[in-house]
């Protein structure tokens, strides 16, 4: 076999079967009386809402987040947002394609297959809008095959991606939890990368959007507040009062379901020493306030030239983060704190200081972009437009899932109205009623019997689990197969250059 580039990705796409482009030839059909708005969106990475004024700072740590409140301010709070899936590559995968990831099969951060599965900003730009994007990828396929109008700084994870994904025995990322208890303090220039980023967001904003006589979309990703948590001293000095403890420990009885302890064991954290835990708190506090200035460098340029007017923002992210919650720590579980996300849109559409309790999808924001703009957007694809979604709907469905690391089977979460069900293979299931237990600390399973029905039904109606969880696991060994083999062919071309 050959071991140039081409023939091993040509090799992996035969093995992952690479499903072909759709092409959608639409229009835009916003009316002269209702001009097709522009959309900036800030997608960040691992914050937890509950971190942030915007909601109201139920940990009471007064985390600085004016940006944010400022958005929220000129537009909506979508209070009960959720992501797809609390994994980065999966999330931001589902959103691209406006597909769920059972569907789509991006499962983990394990890229060592591609798809052509069409994006938002190709299908966008197909209609006569200019998709421009910056800043971090990490989807399906590269940066360059997505088929935006323009990629600013993209950031492709290099293949074959996070291999630690092995279902049965469970892989575990050895030495990785006590690296990661290090992760935090004072660092010289350690949001350098997102400042890189923003800049040139702020300077497309200022310059190309002006000149610009179409409508356009523009999508900024920068890395923060995800870990490590290296802050700046200014930062470090600011929360003091955030190396605290978490609320609600390992000893909890939700803490102690099976799924959780996967997690715990995968990632090393159940001897995380207290200081770490403190230390790695107090930083977070620190990178979701520089995630806000760079939410108000961006407000700043867009103000700056006029166009906010008609111009539709959000500010949003991939996923939540546990931050010591339960014993567990980053993301890859469907409880509150890593399957929330912030979600603030204003702009044409939203009304200013409204508040919106039904549970919502950031697959319902990027419908949203198109009705904003008045695009045709493709059928198969999910999600009801965030414009179109009442305040307090009891029985809207939302939806999330996760077959990524640390678990040895599936699992999948509906939210519809209070309630909150945790659908699990191989383990029992979990239901919250989450305006009397919004910390998920109550399983009432066994209490409301017919609740729990009733949103299993809701699941199936979406796929089903037992079908997705064998898909999964198929998928899964084909990965870790092309793995193996791609490291066979490197091994040979090492061995072959080092003769």
């Amino acid at each position: 076999m050959s071991t140039s580039r081409y023939s091993r990705r040509k090799f992996l796409e035969r093995a992952a079967g690479t499903v072909g482009t759709l092409t959608l030839a639409g229009r835009l059909t916003a009316s002269p009386g209702n001009p097709p708005a522009n959309v900036l969106i800030l997608m960040v990475d691992e914050h937890n809402p509950l971190y942030s004024s915007a909601y109201g700072d139920p940990y009471k740590c007064s985390v600085v987040t004016p940006n944010m409140a400022r958005v929220a301010r000129a537009g909506t709070v979508f209070e009960n947002a959720y992501c797809p899936s609390p994994l980065c590559s999966p999330s931001r995968s589902a959103f691209m394609s406006g597909r769920w990831v059972h569907d789509i099969q991006v499962y983990s951060n394990c890229n060592v297959f591609e798809f052509n599965y069409p994006t938002y900003g190709k299908i966008l730009s197909q209609q006569g809008v200019y998709t421009a994007y910056a800043g971090k990828t990490d989807v399906y396929n590269k940066a360059s095959s997505l088929g935006f109008s323009e990629m600013i700084l993209p950031q492709d994870r290099s293949s074959p991606g996070d291999t630690d994904i092995l279902r049965h025995p469970l892989a575990i990322k050895y030495g990785q939890g006590e690296k990661r208890a290090r992760g935090y303090g004072i660092k010289e220039n350690p949001f350098e990368n997102d400042d890189r980023v923003i800049a040139a967001a702020e300077q497309w904003l200022t310059r190309n959007a002006l000149a610009l006589h179409e409508p356009w979309t523009l999508t900024v990703n920068i890395l923060k507040p995800h870990f490590p948590f290296f802050v700046t001293q200014e930062l470090w000095e600011i929360y003091p009062h955030g190396a605290d403890l978490p609320r609600y420990g390992p000893d909890q009885a939700t803490a102690n379901h099976p799924f959780a302890l996967y997690l715990r064991s995968f990632f090393e954290t159940a001897d995380m020493p207290e200081s770490a835990i403190r230390g790695l708190r107090r930083g977070y506090l620190g990178c979701v306030t520089e995630a806000d200035r760079q939410l108000g460098r961006l407000l700043d340029a867009l103000e700056g030239t006029g166009l906010i007017k008609n111009t539709l923002v959000a500010y949003t992210a991939d996923h939540g983060e546990m931050l010591g919650k339960f014993g567990m720590w980053w993301k890859c579980s469907l409880y509150e704190d890593s399957a929330r996300v912030p979600l603030i849109v204003a702009g044409p559409g939203f009304t200013p200081g409204t508040r919106v309790k039904t549970p919502v999808s950031t697959m319902d924001l990027q419908a949203a972009i198109f009705k904003a703009i008045g695009a045709e957007r493709p059928s198969h694809w999910v999600g009801t437009p965030l414009q179109d979604i009442k305040a307090n709907d009891p029985h809207h469905v939302t939806f999330c899932e996760y077959e990524g690391h640390g678990a040895p089977a599936n699992s999948y979460m509906i939210r519809k109205g209070e309630w909150k069900l945790i659908y699990y293979i191989g383990a029992p299931k979990q239901l919250f009623n989450l305006d009397n237990d919004p910390n998920e600390m109550k399983n009432l399973a066994q209490d409301q019997p017919e609740v729990a029905a009733e949103l299993e039904k809701d699941l199936r109606r979406i796929c089903s689990p037992e079908m997705e969880n064998q898909r999964a696991d198929e998928f899964i060994q084909k990965q870790l197969k092309a793995i193996h083999e791609l490291g066979s062919i490197r091994r040979s071309t090492t061995e072959r250059k080092s003769h």
